[in-house]
């Protein structure tokens, strides 16, 4: 419980000082974002540099697409923004200075530091406008969160489209990922039962057949060769029917966790396989099925069509996002709309993730899913 304290104020300090430093960077910002108003010139890419801003530094702002008269309108009232931004910052920096020196000059001289023809000032006076002093520097810290607020609200107002029609575009978002999950998962159902019926169930067939065979043996020889033919049956059927449970849920997941799923799906290809997984922690059953399932279905699909020497998986976090990469040097031309990675790319988007397949006609092919973890 203490550490997760810990975590969390460390958190919490370091998203005010990354808010702060986008205040400071759009303080500076605000004097071209006026010239670029004035004279009109450049304002699409003036504009799009400050929604970079306000999106490396905080949460991004929703934008449609930018036309130079919004622009132009939005940048006319930016700088005013800016020039708040600021006024803090320079009031922040006032008082701290303040603070300091008081601080030190008590430390190093044993006064307060405050002097006026030669005698000290009356420490009463200094006690009484700590406090004041203090609500100053507090107001100060919280209004850098408000400046940082108020321009991302002005970017959303006046570059983008209404929340109205945001919850229309993400209901009918959510309709379609929906309607493509349950399409997966009926993909994926068909392919379990031609699997269980053209493998498995063929392979008890003949395994039966060979035991039928060996009871009706005549002679010791026959009988033990029958019974190998069966056993080495019965071995491959365990085999393949693994492989159609795998497909389903991979059991290794609640065993070992991703890294140890991940190295089981190294040790099983028929493809030497290199991974990086960089997450220093469980993102969740949910995310690390997907994860898995990505892992899994592009290592596949590169052993059967692309004849790639090596295959680099590669899973790390942002603030963010989850990022997964799957490269193989393979000779390229897969097909997104394929039915392994249509599937895939299904998969993705019923956890409102991204799905990019860049595999030009010799290679290499690139498999690049990004999972929103916030």
């Amino acid at each position: 419980m203490h550490q997760d304290e810990q975590l969390s104020a460390g958190s919490l300090v370091r998203g005010w000082f990354r808010t702060f430093y986008g205040v400071l960077v759009g303080a500076w910002t605000a004097l071209p974002d006026l010239l670029a108003a004035v004279l009109g010139v450049g304002v699409v890419k003036v504009t799009e540099l400050e929604l970079r801003r306000i999106a490396r530094y905080g949460d991004g702002a929703h934008a449609d697409p930018l036309t130079p008269r919004r622009c132009q309108r939005y940048l006319g009232v930016r700088w005013l923004v800016g020039g708040m931004g600021a006024g803090v910052v320079l009031m922040l920096l006032l008082y701290l200075t303040t603070a300091l020196s008081m601080i030190t000059a008590w430390l190093f001289d044993g006064t307060w530091g405050l002097v006026k023809d030669g005698d000290v000032v009356d420490t009463k006076l200094i006690a009484v406008a700590t406090v004041p002093g203090a609500l100053l520097i507090f107001v100060t810290l919280a209004g850098i969160t408000g400046v940082a607020k108020l321009d991302q609200w002005l970017a959303t107002t006046m570059l983008g489209t209404s929340q109205q029609t945001l919850l229309r575009q993400r209901v009918a978002e959510l309709t379609s990922t929906r309607a493509e999950v349950i399409e997966a998962i009926d993909d994926e159902r068909r392919r379990i039962e031609r699997d269980l019926h053209d493998g498995v169930q063929q392979r008890l067939v003949a395994l039966g057949m060979l035991i039928g065979r060996a009871r009706r043996a005549k002679d010791d020889e026959q009988l033990q060769q029958l019974l190998r033919q069966a056993h080495d049956t019965a071995g491959e059927t365990i085999d393949e029917l693994r492989e159609v449970a795998t497909r389903v849920y991979p059991a290794v997941l609640d065993d070992s966790g991703l890294d140890g799923a991940l190295e089981v799906l190294a040790e099983r290809s028929s493809v030497r396989v290199e991974i990086s997984n960089q997450l220093t922690s469980s993102p969740g059953t949910a995310l690390e099925t997907v994860i898995y399932f990505v892992v899994s279905e592009a290592v596949t699909n590169a052993a059967k069509h692309a004849a790639p020497s090596v295959v680099e998986i590669s899973v790390w976090q942002s603030r963010k996002d989850i990022t997964i990469m799957v490269r193989d040097d393979g000779v390229g031309g897969a097909d997104p709309g394929g039915t392994g990675l249509s599937g895939l790319a299904r998969r993705v988007k019923a956890v409102d993730g991204d799905f990019v397949v860049t595999s030009p006609a010799g290679g290499p092919t690139t498999i690049t899913a990004r999972l929103p973890c916030g």
